[in-house]
């Protein structure tokens, strides 16, 4: 049985090296074999829907479905948070790798002792509150219709508010690049912000 399965072993070896031409082709594939693997397992990363709380777990991938509301209280994402149509979002001391995105939700609150490694983005949605939060890329507001409130917030880079029309409160952030606001009504108030770039246009006294 043994010599057989050699055998069997060394013809289907000697077929392969046929078809590839020989040993140095085989071997030249073998990079794009381990090209594939990864991509295949970053594809697989789970994306959690949240409904109602979740507290000090770690997940891959959140999603507040639209019309959902979700209470966060510690969790990890190691991914992306994205909050959907006429959803809500209470955050507080959540850490997040990558970006907080939230488009025509109805509320994003992110609360104190949360941490974002990429950029908290909230567009065309209701209210918003981001409070004494660790921002490592920047914050957008843009083109949202209800109160929206930045206030003690480290951002390591741009803080930008175009085209809001429910108010907006700019308070004692520290902004690593520019602090821009344009096309706001009312206009924004608040002050006390450090900038190391600009403060532009509607901004630039605050």
């Amino acid at each position: 049985m043994k010599e057989h399965y050699l055998a069997q072993s060394q013809s289907s070896l000697t077929g392969l090296l046929k078809r590839v031409g020989s040993l140095g082709s085989l071997l030249m594939l073998t990079p794009l074999v381990g090209m594939f693997g990864p991509a295949t397992e970053g594809a697989l990363a789970e994306e959690r829907l949240c409904r109602g709380s979740l507290g000090a777990i770690t997940v891959d991938n959140l999603r507040v479905p639209a019309n959902a509301t979700c209470t966060l209280n510690g969790t990890r994402i190691q991914g992306t948070l994205k909050v959907e149509t006429n959803a809500t979002l209470r955050a507080t001391a959540i850490r997040v790798n990558g970006n907080i995105q939230a488009e025509n939700a109805t509320l994003v609150n992110v609360l104190p002792g949360s941490t974002v490694g990429g950029s908290i983005q909230i567009v065309q949605g209701g209210a918003a509150r981001i409070d004494t939060v660790q921002i490592n890329g920047d914050l957008e507001f843009l083109s949202n219709g209800l109160r929206l409130v930045a206030t003690k917030n480290v951002i390591g880079g741009n803080l930008q508010a175009f085209q809001n029309t429910g108010g907006l409160s700019i308070t004692s952030n520290r902004i690593g690049g520019n602090l821009q606001c344009k096309e706001n009504v009312p206009a924004p108030t608040g002050g006390s912000n450090i900038v190391e770039g600009t403060k532009e246009d509607q901004c630039r006294r605050l």
